[in-house]
C-alpha cells in the first residue's frame, strides 16, 4: 500500500504570522480563496462559526508577492 502524504494548510492566524501581520488585520484584506474548507458552508458561500479555512504556504506567498498595495504607498507624482 502506498503511503499517503498529509496535506498541510495554514489557519488564518498562521496566515497573518506568515505575512507579518496581526490576525485582526486580515479582516481588512481581500484574501485569496482558501485551498481547503473544513466544516459546513452557508448557501451564500460564507463560513459559519466553527468552519475553518486553510491556505497552503505557496498560496500565501504568491498572494503576498502580487497583492495590490504591497510595498507601501506609491510615490507621489508631480
Amino acid at each position: 500500500m502506498a503511503q499517503r502524504k498529509t496535506a498541510r494548510f495554514l489557519s488564518k492566524r498562521q496566515f497573518a504570522e506568515r505575512i507579518g501581520a496581526k490576525d485582526p488585520t486580515l479582516s481588512g484584506y481581500n484574501l485569496p480563496e482558501p485551498d481547503a474548507t473544513i466544516g459546513p458552508v452557508n448557501a451564500d458561500g460564507s463560513l459559519p462559526r466553527g468552519t475553518f479555512a486553510g491556505w497552503t504556504e505557496t498560496t500565501i506567498d504568491e498572494w503576498q508577492a502580487h497583492r495590490p498595495g504591497h510595498g507601501g504607498r506609491p510615490a507621489r507624482k508631480g
